[in-house]
């Protein structure tokens, strides 16, 4: 490993909200007196991902903040969110993994005009799910998305949950240069057609701090997401059993991590449940080990030498309350497969493929570097793409995954989430529903959903060089 090979760790922590929400399956605003009205502003600004002593970093910001603020936002009531742009080029801003209605999904040209500089846009929905979700650009996202715009987005419970600290880790990969800045070569060959857009420096919350305070006894809610360009994560926490209690925002039958490691690929988000029963004036080390021989410690725990909050665990529940999700009908569901193809070794020819190729950013040899069902669409969604697929609306999809590629996508569904069937013929466990499905190299997977909400929609890799090298496609609700 390099010797500038750093990582850089901080939290943020917040305080569980006990708020009454009316739960609403419905994606269209619900009625109410109030809608609550929020802004955003878009633009550069500094930061020193290397802590207090380090040099200014130049990124792109949510309201000058990397990450951008925390939304705090009500289950089934219905907010406003004005993005300004005062960026020198287009932007947008997509919800990722809120089901909301397709005009307001932030995909350029295909459900919004871009943001141009100077102007703003409104963004108006109600949130039906509470749970862990995120915002990001969907224009120019390689290198919006790389330059440090990205924030989370939390849905409260109708009900607080029995815990005594809710907490977000919201983590980010740079690719910095020595002099402290963000290196240049966004979507280069290499990066496109391989593992994608990996960076040397880790941030927590976006500051530095060596480690996580703790107190003996305590039961934490903490909250992952990934808003990495291409980074795979494998978090384990050294003396502790971390209780997965909801995935991509959606909660899961609670169940400890399959080898005690967090995969964690970039979009996605878990929600773990840590009851902290190490011995006052403890450390302990939160390691990732996702790729071989590059294992690291991304933070730690640090007990308190209080004694301990509590004699014995909290006697409560893990499991959160379900989300409105609407159950899929298998016996009569419409079939659909995607197959992901291309990348270096990835035996998936690309020779003589169609493309949309407005938009794109550079793949193998200035051509796309992948395609799904021999298709290639790049950049980041526009006007004109050729839906892969139609549903009619209310129908129930069993969509088959194949990847036949040699490496690793975590395919996003915008406007959806996926109810997980089954992995190489396997069925999945803990009743798990994502809108980020991390598939390994020759994965095949199964799921389903309820095609409830009309439009066009976009399924992509999230790793960001991936999609924009043509690992992207649509598929349309009528």
């Amino acid at each position: 490993m390099n010797d500038d090979f750093h990582y850089i760790v901080s939290r943020r922590g917040f305080l569980i909200a006990a708020t009454g929400a009316a739960v609403s399956a419905s994606l269209r605003p619900a009625r109410a007196s109030t809608v609550d009205e929020r802004r955003i502003r878009v633009a550069p600004s500094q930061a020193r991902l290397s802590g207090p002593g380090g040099p200014q970093t130049a990124v792109w910001a949510y309201d000058r903040t990397v990450p951008g603020p925390a939304l705090r936002l009500r289950q089934g009531e219905p907010i406003r969110i004005t993005v300004e742009n005062e960026l020198d080029e287009d932007t947008t801003v997509h919800w990722h993994g809120i089901r909301l209605p397709n005009a307001m999904d932030g995909v350029p040209g295909l459900t919004q005009k871009p943001i141009k500089p100077g102007e703003n846009f409104v963004y108006e929905f109600t949130p039906p799910d509470a749970g862990t979700f995120w915002y990001h650009p969907h224009a120019n996202s390689l290198v919006q998305l790389g330059r440090g715009l990205a924030g989370a987005l939390i849905v409260e419970e109708a009900e607080p949950v029995a815990v005594d600290r809710d907490l977000l880790w919201l983590l980010q990969d740079w690719r910095l240069a020595a002099d402290g800045q963000i290196a240049g070569g966004f979507g280069s060959m290499m990066d496109a057609s391989m593992s994608g857009r990996l960076g040397n420096a880790v941030t927590i919350n976006g500051a530095a701090q060596a480690a996580l305070g703790v107190r003996a006894g305590e039961r934490v809610r903490l909250r992952l997401a990934n808003a990495a360009l291409a980074r795979m994560m494998a978090l384990r926490f050294e003396g502790h059993r971390p209780v997965v209690v909801a995935i991509d925002g959606q909660p899961c039958e609670p169940h400890d991590p399959e080898g005690g490691r967090l995969v964690l690929a970039p979009a996605m988000r878990i929600d773990i449940v840590l009851d902290m029963q190490g011995d006052p004036g403890s450390r302990h080390a939160v390691i990732d080990d996702f790729y071989d021989g590059l294992a690291y410690a991304l933070t730690s725990l640090a007990y308190d030498t209080a004694p301990p909050l509590r004699a014995h665990s909290l006697d409560e529940p893990l499991a959160l309350p379900r989300n409105p999700l609407p159950t899929p009908v298998l016996a009569n569901a419409v079939r659909q497969e995607i197959v992901l193809q291309g990348g270096m070794m990835g035996g998936g020819k690309l020779a003589g493929v169609g493309g949309m190729m407005g938009m794109g950013m550079p793949g193998m040899n200035g051509a796309p570097a992948w395609a799904i069902n021999g298709m290639s669409m790049t950049g980041d969604g526009h006007a004109g793409m050729t839906p892969q697929f139609t549903l009619e609306r209310g129908a129930s999809c069993h969509l088959t995954m194949r990847n036949e590629s040699a490496w690793w996508h975590p395919m996003h569904v915008h406007g959806f989430s996926l109810s997980v069937l089954s992995r190489n013929g396997s069925p999945a466990p803990h009743r798990q529903w994502q809108d980020t499905v991390l598939m390994a190299p020759k994965d095949t997977i199964e799921c389903a959903f309820v095609a409830d909400n009309p439009g066009d929609w976009m399924l992509h890799c999230h790793v960001a060089d991936h999609q924009m090298a043509g690992l992207m496609t649509v598929f349309r609700v009528t």
